[in-house]
């Protein structure tokens, strides 16, 4: 095995603060009446790096065009090995913009090949960066879930987050997602993604997908799956403005308050794990982020179901993003709205 490399992730990020308060371990022990501890592997999130042709203001890992970290070949078939050699139901492939690494293709072919289902977390408008012309019809041949993000049904909102004619540019992409079957064919999931343009909970999710239904076949007559609403997670450059705009303890106070015990059985972690571009693993994205890795430091090449199940999880405050109010994960809200609210 490589020695672990530093991948830089953590530039730019701001470590939380200490609080007085009790530790999240210590709600998540109350809720659940136990540890945090995994249960079986269903998901294995792939990091293939951290390039992106973007640079959004809530990015929690600094993704950007300057970044140079990726996934190279040797571990990339690490993670197919050991995606088959677990069973794992599903590969999540992430970035970054994952479509801009070199072996994207042949990497996802041979998830494929080897019968594992694949979703692609997606920006929308790295797949039609020059290159990437024949992408499109690959990913309906290989039946590839998208989860693309689109964090509002209004242009200004969506570009103040992602940048000037990203809104027009994430149009026409999901336009020709459609016209493939995307978000039409069941076969052919588009969800989309929302995460609030600033320090506040993400509205109800059902009623969220309602409004983005009808704005956007009104206006543009596009369709999409489902909705998932995702809560800005306290680290990375989200958090970083926070600090400037000295909103960091209040939104920090906000997640708190807001914990639902609810959500704790729910949560990501207890059934996905995360591998980052150098192999190593992590319970979660946000953990990766904050360069908190698996305990037992494990790497892509010694994973079985052992390694992963029944692990205790580590936490942190960060860990009040994901249960705060309905919950937030990767696939969006945990619970319902009427449970949230009990």
């Amino acid at each position: 095995m490589a020695e672990k490399k530093t991948s830089e992730i953590n530039r730019g990020s701001v470590a939380l603060e200490e609080r007085a308060d009790p530790p999240f371990s210590e709600y998540a022990l109350s809720a659940i009446r136990g540890e945090m501890r995994a249960r079986k592997l269903d998901m294995m999130q792939v990091n293939i790096g951290l390039m992106c042709n973007q640079a959004c203001e809530h990015c929690h890992l600094d993704a950007s065009p300057l970044r140079t970290e990726c996934m190279d070949p040797d571990t990339m078939q690490e993670v197919i090995d050991a995606a088959v050699r677990t069973r794992c139901r599903r590969v999540e492939v992430t970035g970054g913009s994952p479509e801009l690494h070199t072996k994207f293709r042949w990497f996802i072919t041979s998830l494929y090949d080897k019968g594992i289902p694949v979703t692609l977390r997606t920006n929308l408008t790295a797949l039609v960066e020059p290159g990437n012309e024949d992408l499109l019809e690959l990913l309906r041949e290989q039946k590839v879930h998208i989860i693309a993000s689109l964090p509002g049904y209004l242009e200004d909102v969506v570009n103040a987050q992602r940048g000037s004619g990203v809104f027009k540019r994430s149009i026409a992409v999901i336009k020709r997602l459609n016209a493939l079957g995307y978000g039409k064919d069941p076969e052919l999931p588009l969800d989309l993604v929302y995460n609030p343009g600033g320090a506040f909970l993400p509205p109800k999710q059902s009623e969220l997908e309602t409004d983005y239904r009808r704005e956007l076949e009104e206006r543009f007559e596009i369709s999409f799956t489902s909705l998932l609403a995702i809560t800005n997670m306290p680290i990375g450059r989200f958090y970083e403005g926070l600090k400037e705009e000295g909103r960091a303890d209040e939104y920090m106070a906000l997640l708190r308050e807001s914990f639902n015990p609810a959500t704790v059985e729910k949560v990501m972690c207890r059934n996905q794990i995360t591998i980052n571009w150098d192999g190593y693993i992590y319970d979660c994205d946000f953990n990766l982020a904050l360069d908190m890795p698996v305990v037992g430091n494990s790497h892509i090449e010694n994973l079985d179901q052992a390694t992963v199940v029944g692990r205790a999880i580590r936490t942190g405050e960060h860990c009040f993003g994901c249960t705060a109010g309905a919950g937030s994960s990767c696939s969006g809200a945990l619970i319902t709205e009427e449970e949230a609210e009990e």
